[in-house]
Order: C-alpha cells, then sequence, then structure tokens
C-alpha cells in the first residue's frame, strides 16, 4: 500500500513538472523575468570609471534595476538616459539578450586634466571640455592648480591641455600647471629643477616651439637644472632666471 502512494506522489510530482516546464518553454519571451546584467566597456581607455556594481546602485536608486523584472516592462531607453547622467559615461547602449539578461555597453569619458583649484573644485576636464568628477577616481593626467574657475578650465585649458595631449614630448614632460592670480600660465616639467612661464594662455603652438628649441641646443648644453624660470611670454625672446 504504501509503495503504491508513493509511486502516485512521484507520477504526480512528474506531471506537475511537466505542466511548469512546458508553460515556461512556451511562454512569451516577453513575459519571463529578466536575469541580471552584463556590462562591457567599449573603448580601450586603461581604467574603469564605472563598474557593474555602479551601474546597479544608480538603476536601484532610481528604481529602474531590471533584475528580476518581467522583459516586457524594462524600457531600455530609460536606463541609458539615467545612465548618461553619471559623469563618467559618454554613451550607453542597452538591449535585452537572447538569454533574457539586460545587456550595458558603455563609452567611458576620457580625462585629459585634473582641476585643483584654490576655490576647493576638484574635478577632471575631459576630452571634450566637459566637467567630470572627480570623487574617489585618480587618473594619471597633468594636475592644474591655482586660480582657476569653471569657465576658464573648459576654454583655455582644455585647449592647453589638448595641445599637450597632441605632443608626446610635451605630453610626457609636464606634470602640473599652475594659473596665476592674473591668469598666467606657469608649467612645472617632470625633468629639470625650473618653472616654464607662458604668460597669456595663447600661442601655445609658437611658445612650445621656442621652448623645445631652447630645450635642445640651451639645456642640454648648460644643464637642466641651471634656470630657476625659463619664461617665453614675449615674443622672439626667451627670458631666463639664474638660479642664486
Amino acid at each position: 500500500m504504501i509503495k503504491r502512494i508513493l509511486i502516485l506522489l512521484a507520477l504526480i510530482a512528474t506531471s506537475v513538472y511537466l505542466v511548469l516546464a512546458v508553460t515556461m518553454f512556451n511562454a512569451k519571451p516577453l513575459d519571463r523575468p529578466c536575469e541580471g546584467m552584463e556590462l562591457e566597456i567599449m573603448d580601450d581607455i586603461d581604467y574603469e570609471f564605472i563598474t557593474l556594481r555602479d551601474i546597479e546602485a544608480i538603476l536601484k536608486n532610481k528604481k529602474l534595476l531590471p533584475t528580476g523584472k518581467k522583459q516586457k516592462e524594462i524600457n531600455v531607453r530609460n536606463l541609458e538616459i539615467e545612465l548618461e547622467k553619471n559623469s563618467f559615461v559618454k554613451d550607453a547602449e542597452c538591449y535585452i539578450t537572447k538569454g533574457g539578461k539586460v545587456k550595458i555597453d558603455v563609452y567611458q569619458r576620457i580625462p585629459l586634466m585634473r582641476v585643483m583649484s584654490s576655490n576647493g573644485d576638484n574635478y577632471y576636464i575631459d576630452n571634450e571640455g566637459k566637467v567630470m568628477n572627480a570623487s574617489g577616481k585618480a587618473v594619471h593626467v597633468a594636475v592644474a592648480t591655482g586660480y582657476i574657475d569653471r569657465k576658464f578650465a573648459s576654454d583655455k585649458l582644455f585647449q592647453l591641455a589638448c595641445f599637450l595631449k597632441s605632443d608626446k614630448f610635451w605630453n610626457s614632460q609636464i606634470e602640473q600647471i599652475n594659473v596665476t592670480p592674473k591668469q598666467e600660465i606657469e608649467l612645472v616639467p617632470r625633468v629639470g629643477n625650473h618653472i616654464l612661464f607662458l604668460g597669456k594662455p595663447e600661442m601655445f603652438e609658437t611658445k612650445f616651439k621656442k621652448l623645445k628649441a631652447f630645450y635642445t641646443e640651451g639645456l642640454n648644453k648648460v644643464g637642466w637644472n641651471k634656470y630657476q624660470r625659463i619664461s617665453v611670454e614675449f615674443n622672439n625672446q626667451i627670458i631666463c632666471t639664474k638660479k642664486e
């Protein structure tokens, strides 16, 4: 008797399983729950400003986390809009995969320079001249200090950062940019114990061409630590101040 009951229970359990399996198999894909998220960073830069954990936190905070929701209830465009509000994200593309997950392709913004202003501002300027949040993120780029407001940073300093980035020698040589109260530019090189004074933030190509020639023809002969200050503020002349 007991054996018959066990067999009957087994048949019932098998029938229930088959019914559920057939139901799930026949269910429309959009009625199925989202199985989670996948993140792929699409650019080739050497750092990750945004992680899957960051994305989960952003979407959860806005009650947009797709995991567990029916696929038909997920608006991927709303996910993209929310993610693109993040200062580290240039572009986000979201779509539902055949496996039932939300795939997120992210293009990060690329920092050119970090600004640490005397007014307390601390941020990056990216390769489009836009401000990026610097909180908790460290990237090896030139640092700009001194009397800097955001308009000056996104205009004049952005132009300088673009020039430095385009020139292999100066990109590796310049470690720090300092802005004086008169909004004149001083540069701190990685090699040589001196200050490079550009003056007004203009004519970068001409000024750096003169500096490069002086580096090659002058400093290589007299030594990299002979001068305290090298100025190319004025046209057609380089003014050097010797160390005392």
